[in-house]
């Protein structure tokens, strides 16, 4: 019944928009977002929070292989929100959000009280390397109406990679801006679990084994093996030209076999975003993490130098 219900919704507000200034249109299609992801929250026993392209699709298709490994459920379905808990009642449902609709919804715009007692991961990546991985997002993968919706740059913009990060809808300021208040927040949340991508990406065995036990598992050392090989960036990418995971939409699927710049996973380099700045630029957006975002997750080079 949920699924008629949302699918109704869907395009009732898609009909709607049609008459409504571009705003009011945004706001309406806003809220419904909201609407859904506040259903999921609801029902939800774990969350994963994180910013766009801060690894959220890695971590799933990783956290879907280890309950295929433990429960021997088909391999090539990636875990939605309850999929895996109607195959088998034991599996928890988990509510993935890159929270933006949802805090509108419930109105906790300025605090994360939607998490204060729920059992939640955040996932965290270097902003810079994530206002790259957003560039290409927006370029070869996300929907017009989406930019439009959220304030990134017009869709056929022609910009460059150090013009996008600049940009002030959905650049490296909006950015650090999200992340500084999760950390002004993290001490309220009862059950948190802070993963870095750059953690994750240097032993991901280890980094699943934390998270594998905040989801209260035991860990396997040979599923946890298996996982890490499964989830490589070499495995995901040759899956994602074969179109593997067609069962589970659009999440894993290149837009253009021929072009890796329009595949899901891209390059997944920690440190990658050098790659497209001259010294001056990488220096200028270092300075602008270091003086603006807060020392809570290691990405400042006094928290390096510390550690």
């Amino acid at each position: 019944m949920h699924m008629i219900i949302k699918r109704l919704t869907k395009w009732l507000v898609r009909f709607i928009c049609i008459f409504l200034p571009e705003e009011k249109a945004h706001q309406l299609e806003r809220w419904r977002r909201g609407r859904e992801e506040y259903w999921k929250y609801q029902r939800c026993q774990y969350i994963f929070a994180s910013y766009g392209k801060s690894g959220r699709t890695w971590v799933r298709v990783m956290i879907s292989r280890y309950y295929q490994l433990v429960y021997k459920l088909p391999d090539n379905i990636l875990m939605g929100f309850d999929n895996y808990t109607k195959l088998n009642s034991d599996i928890p449902r988990i509510f993935f959000t890159h929270d933006n609709y949802l805090r509108r919804y419930t109105g906790n715009v300025d605090s994360k009280a939607d998490f204060y007692d729920k059992k939640t991961v955040l996932l965290v990546r270097n902003p810079i390397d994530v206002a790259v991985s957003q560039f290409h997002q927006w370029k070869y993968r996300m929907r017009p109406e989406k930019k439009s919706m959220n304030n990134y740059p017009e869709h056929d913009a022609d910009i460059s990679v150090y013009d996008f990060v600049k940009h002030e809808g959905q650049g490296l300021g909006h950015i650090i801006d999200f992340m500084n208040a999760w950390a002004r927040e993290l001490p309220k949340i009862k059950d948190l679990l802070v993963v870095r991508y750059e953690d994750l990406r240097a032993s991901p065995e280890t980094e699943m084994a934390r998270i594998v036990t905040f989801l209260g598992m035991e860990p396997n050392p040979e599923y946890l093996r298996d996982t890490a090989e499964f989830a490589s960036v070499e495995n995901l990418r040759k899956k994602e030209q074969e179109n593997y995971f067609w069962r589970s939409g659009s999440r894993v699927q290149a837009k253009d076999v021929n072009d890796p710049n329009t595949y899901k996973v891209r390059k997944a380099k920690v440190g990658g975003y050098m790659d497209y700045f001259d010294d001056d630029q990488v220096a200028e957006l270092t300075a602008m993490v270091d003086s603006r975002l807060m020392p809570a997750f290691g990405y400042t080079r006094a928290e390096q130098q510390e550690s």
